[in-house]
């Protein structure tokens, strides 16, 4: 029997956003979950050598981001990891009897999900829940999933625009929650050009 109905949420988190944030709430509110875990990658082996803010530093800046939203918190449990990071390995981890999980992807990721790491296995642990921002559509490889979709507006903000407008000098307001904002100046993090 479910006893609690979870969302997963993992990244790069490099840094978290603002739209990492919406997708989270809606889809929260839209599958009446309990809560959404948000789960900072330690070792995001697909992306080995494009990190730029350290493990520890990423998992702080998503806990100061969700701080005071209900339902919505962040685990440490990959970056605690002395292991790749790989969803097959989180979710298993985390399983216990009555949850279930509904591991919330972007249409981008659900396109890269045939890389994956012990993707059959992702299969038996969890829905995927595809977050489809507007004239975006995806579904997972092969058959067998449980799949929700859900659409959202369209949030043009990303990691990667974060660091460029640092890297450039520029204001970063709105684009990330202001704890987090304020974490990455205190820290002098992005200020490189990218």
């Amino acid at each position: 029997m479910v006893s609690e109905r979870i969302g997963i949420l993992g990244g790069t988190f490099d840094p978290i956003h603002s739209a990492h944030i919406a997708a989270a709430t809606a889809v929260r509110d839209a599958l009446k979950l309990d809560r959404v875990v948000l789960i900072p990658a330690g070792d995001p082996w697909q992306k080995r050598g494009k990190v730029i803010a350290d493990a520890q530093a990423r998992l702080e800046m998503a806990r100061l981001a969700v701080e005071g939203i209900d339902g919505l918190e962040v685990s440490d449990i990959e970056v605690l990891s002395s292991e790749p990071s790989v969803t097959a390995d989180t979710l298993e981890a985390l399983a216990r009897e009555g949850r279930e999980f509904f591991l919330i992807l972007g249409a981008d990721a659900v396109v890269n999900m045939p890389s994956w790491r012990r993707l059959d296995e992702t299969r038996d642990f969890a829905t995927i829940v595809v977050v489809e921002r507007e004239g975006e559509s995806a579904s997972p490889p092969g058959e067998g999933w449980r799949v929700e979709h859900i659409k959202i507006g369209r949030f043009d903000v990303s990691s990667s625009l974060i660091r460029e407008r640092l890297g450039q000098g520029l204001s970063i307001d709105g684009l990330v929650p202001a704890p987090t904002a304020h974490y990455i100046q205190e820290h002098g993090l992005y200020t490189q050009p990218q």
